[in-house]
């Protein structure tokens, strides 16, 4: 798939989210905001050519949770403020199912920054 197939991609569920959440269904919502930042990082962690992370990534045969932080943080500081909300979401909102629509609409404030870092 291409970057600009990738983008499109986080966009949608990031839009998809939006209007999940607008509809009270934070568990879904936060879902989509979390898998639209784990592809931001995934692609940007390509796109910057970050071997070291790569190379893990390529020696595992997949990306792991602490592969994601790691690369969150090395794209940025402000990548990885995105990421540590859209794993609270992910974790709090979506498996735990323990947050509701304000705490939810709140943090996705945050993951809306990936489209700022994604178009750059």
């Amino acid at each position: 798939m291409s970057s600009s197939q990738i983008r499109s991609l986080i966009s949608n569920w990031i839009r998809e989210a939006d209007e999940l959440l607008d509809k009270g269904d934070v568990v879904q919502a936060s879902e989509k905001y979390y898998k639209a930042a784990e592809e931001a990082i995934k692609l940007m962690v390509k796109e910057l050519n970050l071997k070291e992370i790569l190379e893990k990534v390529k020696k595992s045969g997949r990306w792991s949770s602490a592969l994601l932080f790691e690369g969150a943080k090395a794209i940025s500081p402000e990548m990885y403020s995105i990421w540590v909300d859209a794993w609270y979401l992910h974790i709090y909102g979506f498996h735990e199912m323990r947050i509701g629509y304000e705490e939810a609409k709140k943090m996705s404030q945050k993951v809306h920054e990936i489209l700022n870092i994604i178009t750059k």
